[in-house]
């Protein structure tokens, strides 16, 4: 019998078949904990081209998922920025604060097919590196945690499979990750009861069809995780396309955690032509938004067919 996930897999509407790319579907996918800034619109930017570049569709999701980031109304902000340049997506927007039966339903699903367990292993515990399978179950043992300064309330971890995962980036070439060796078994809900973004972000790219990833190159190390938890639901792996990412004077990433600054939108045409630029491409010879998105798109399309 189909599990529930993949049941609903089946139900999610599909994008309309395009030359070369049948039913591609890609997304983006920001986190409200404040406006959209250079560096996200590289990504948006990245992805927005990707899917009209293939007459596919482009969805929008907030990944609001850990609350405690959130900043009230950033969720609206965003869309507004990205409606001001002319960023338009193909379907009704989706939260994940409004999904958690759906991730209820895939942790249940990974639970009775033994690839999760409790884990109350502190910070103060673990090195820095991969999880050493600490709290793993081991056959015919009897797990006791017998010191009191562990967890009263555990994290629950996904059992990751032994050998390499490889995938091709469609940017940056071929890619592989041995996870057991180089992460180890990684959290895929929170001892504070929320979802990771690791098991979250799996369900909604399965669940709503989508079939390329295109992101900011700080979530390729994700990557292999991913896809073994997309197995394990009976999920598709997507296609990705990392972009570089944009760093400040210090070297960082720029990011909200950074305090990089909004998106000035009273110029909407200058900051689609930093990103395009940002992205490698020379900038193009228009006035007008409207005249840069057909050759945007038509010169993505000679990059990445």
């Amino acid at each position: 019998m189909p599990s529930q996930i993949h049941s609903a897999l089946q139900e999610t509407p599909r994008a309309t078949h395009a030359p070369g790319r049948p039913g591609y579907v890609g997304r983006f996918a920001p986190s409200p904990s404040g406006p959209l800034h250079a560096g996200s619109l590289v990504a948006a930017l990245a992805s927005y081209l990707d899917a009209r570049a293939h007459q596919g569709r482009w969805l929008l999701r907030i990944e609001d998922i850990d609350e405690p980031r959130t900043v009230p109304g950033a969720d609206q902000v965003i869309l507004r920025q990205l409606q001001s340049l002319g960023m338009h997506w193909d379907a009704p927007p989706v939260w994940q604060t409004r999904r958690h039966a759906l991730y209820a339903q895939a942790f249940a699903q990974l639970q009775a097919a033994q690839r999760t367990y409790d884990c109350r292993c502190t910070r103060r515990e673990l090195s820095s590196g991969p999880y050493p399978g600490t709290c793993r179950p081991r056959p015919g043992v009897l797990q006791q945690a017998t010191d009191t300064g562990r967890k009263a309330r555990p994290s629950w971890r996904f059992v990751v499979e032994p050998g390499i995962e490889t995938f091709q980036d469609r940017w940056l070439g071929a890619q592989s990750q041995d996870v057991a060796s180089e992460v180890g078994d990684f959290i895929i809900r929170r001892a504070d009861g929320l979802w990771a973004y690791q098991l979250v972000v799996v369900v909604d790219d399965g669940l709503q069809g989508v079939t390329d990833v295109v992101r900011g190159a700080d979530l390729l190390d994700s990557t292999a995780r991913q896809r073994q938890l997309a197995r394990a639901l009976g999920l598709p792996c997507p296609r990705m396309l990392h972009v570089p990412l944009l760093r400040d004077p210090q070297g960082r990433k720029l990011s909200k955690q950074n305090h990089a600054p909004a998106l000035d939108l009273n110029r909407p045409l200058e900051a689609l032509q930093q990103a395009w630029n940002d992205l490698g491409f020379v900038r193009l010879p228009v006035v007008a938004p409207g005249e840069f998105w057909p050759l945007a798109t038509a010169q993505w399309a000679q990059r990445f067919p």
